[in-house]
């Protein structure tokens, strides 16, 4: 075996790793771009409909009345540490 039958076995050795990794990667690019998408065209609809409706935009879940993101309290309660058992 010469050098060069060691780089061609080399080379078609790692022709299926490229290649799947490849597929994943172009599946998983469809799928986000697809979501980004369906998003868009979900939020343009809404537009709509609430500009229709005469509605304004709802809070997030995790903004007050003011349309502010909630604040975290500076201290949060700590819990105990877990005992192991090892001394």
């Amino acid at each position: 075996m010469n050098l060069n039958d060691y780089w061609t076995n080399a080379f078609w050795s790692v022709i299926p790793t490229i290649a799947v990794v490849a597929a994943f990667w172009f599946v998983l690019r469809s799928i986000i771009r697809a979501d980004r998408n369906e998003r868009k065209a979900h939020a343009k609809i809404e537009q709509q409909l609430r500009a229709e409706r005469n509605q304004p935009r709802q809070l997030a879940s995790t903004d007050d009345e003011r349309g502010q993101p909630d604040q975290l309290p500076e201290r949060r309660k700590r819990l105990p540490k877990a005992d192991t058992g090892e001394r």
